[in-house]
């Protein structure tokens, strides 16, 4: 390959092509109106105007990329995440006129596009699934038999999507019907399909998620966990490598079941397996995503692998050149998603100019950035401006590294995640590991995060008038004295 298309725009466009010029291969950036003057377009060799602000006239316009790909002499095209990145049929479309994928097959992406479709797939395999149907229903009296039948409580979830749409837990039988009503709704909404399953509802669970490798030489590993449990609204804020929960056994296991749900839809690229897993240590397959994941840099750090060249090489057709005896974990990694939402308004999506943005770097400290000062945060995508991740030696410096890594992320103009981020990391819950997906729920409020700034600031005043007293007590020492 000697030119590859990047799909997406933000950080992880900007991620990629980093990667793919490092490994001497021409890139294409394509960008909205809204993104002409975006990061990821002037570092990209070639950029191309795809379309108006929308997604839907844009990002998400697979015949205008294909015709730019094509126009261009694309040898590539990779779609980062989210818009056309699980697409089925784009990437069908995409080999079709004859240029490379950089992803799994279309029939990966089919498969484990639908989780009823991908818990059959790998049923064959003996993977732990979470008790529950195995079949799409709308019916609210079939639905009322299986809840009395797994007993409560119970998750309805949309068969077709992911991202917390289309979600809903019922604790008791008197809410099944509202909810069920809105769950059908809400997915009919986001994925226009209606169709949702129930299973069981883990009650304390934790997310942890096992990234794989496969390349079409039949080559399957992973390279271990990533704990994923600190989410608001059923979407991923903090993540870390590897889990504070996993002992060496467990973490064997886990892996070994994520290759068996990659062998069990011929799977080829880089993926990630995701697992519930619960208070008494049982894991439960619960989805794959088949792509790159916002997360994966943590995963980076603690195994020495890049992930965007790996799957660069995979879809040229190379044999991975390490097995999974030479894998290792090696130090620690933490991820916070810096997103423009208002942590003291429910996280709403907070657009504007940024007045402000100087970004922290050093040792240990990895920002995957999309944005510069004087750049507009548009309305019109997902609100994340960039990822800060920290690596260290122990979990607790990597912890520490993140919280000075937040002090000197300055940010004006729009309000951030970064003070929930540091609410998280200096939290004793998460600073012990006993925590789950419930974190928020159980610990966050606006009111404790002010609690915590007010905090911050009297020591901060404190320590500004010590050093005062300091400085003018050392004025009062007669030179001779000193």
């Amino acid at each position: 390959m000697k030119k590859i298309l990047v799909a997406n725009r933000g950080e992880i466009a900007l991620r990629v092509m980093k990667t793919i010029k490092k490994m001497g291969i021409a890139t294409v950036a394509v960008f909205s109106e809204a993104d002409r003057n975006a990061p990821h377009v002037k570092f990209a060799d070639e950029a191309v105007c795809i379309g108006k602000a929308p997604s839907s006239e844009s990002y998400l316009r697979a015949d205008k990329i294909i015709e730019v790909s094509k126009e261009l002499s694309v040898d590539g095209i990779h779609p980062g995440y989210g818009f056309l990145s699980e697409n089925a049929d784009f990437a069908r479309k995409v080999e079709e006129n004859g240029i490379t994928w950089i992803g799994p097959g279309s029939k990966a992406i089919e498969i484990m596009g639908s989780k009823l479709a991908a818990k059959d797939a790998v049923k064959k395999y003996d993977i732990p699934l979470v008790p529950g149907i195995d079949k799409a229903i709308t019916d609210t009296k079939k639905a009322r038999e299986i809840a009395q039948d797994i007993g409560f409580p119970i998750l309805i979830k949309a068969s077709a999507g992911g991202g917390g749409k289309g979600m809903r837990v019922v604790n008791e039988e008197k809410e099944l019907e509202d909810q069920m009503k809105r769950a059908i709704s809400e997915a009919e909404s986001a994925f226009g399909d209606g169709s949702v399953f129930i299973e069981k509802y883990v009650t304390s669970p934790r997310h942890i998620e096992i990234q794989v490798l496969c390349d079409t030489h039949g080559n399957y590993l992973h390279l271990f966990e990533r704990e994923c449990s600190i989410q608001r609204r059923h979407q991923k804020v903090v993540e870390e490598a590897p889990s504070v929960v996993l002992d060496e056994k467990l973490r064997k296991e886990m892996g070994e079941a994520a290759v068996k749900v990659a062998q069990s839809c011929d799977y080829v690229g880089a993926g990630t397996v995701e697992f519930i897993f619960d208070e008494n240590r049982n894991f439960y397959f619960l989805e794959m995503n088949t792509r790159l994941q916002v997360e994966h840099p943590v995963t980076e750090y603690i195994t020495g692998i890049d992930l965007v060249e790996q799957q660069v090489r995979i879809a040229r057709g190379e044999e991975l050149s390490f097995s999974q005896d030479d894998l290792s974990i090696k130090g620690h990694a933490m991820e916070l998603r810096v997103y423009a939402e208002d942590p003291l308004e429910d996280f709403m999506p907070s657009t504007g100019k940024l007045v402000k943005y100087e970004t922290p770097s050093g040792n240990g400290i990895r920002l995957d950035n999309g944005f510069e000062e004087g750049m507009e945060v548009p309305i019109y995508y997902d609100p994340m401006l960039a990822k800060l991740i920290t690596y260290g030696k122990t979990r607790e410096e990597a912890i520490e590294m993140m919280l000075e890594a937040i002090d000197d992320y300055l940010v004006e103009g729009v309000s951030t995640t970064l003070p929930f981020g540091k609410f998280v990391f200096q939290h004793d819950a998460f600073r012990s590991g006993d925590f789950n997906t419930h974190f928020v729920k159980e610990y966050y409020s606006p009111e404790a995060l002010k609690e915590n700034n007010e905090k911050e600031a009297r020591l901060a005043a404190l320590i500004a008038l010590k050093q005062y007293l300091e400085d003018k007590e050392q004025l009062r020492i007669p030179k001779n004295q000193a």
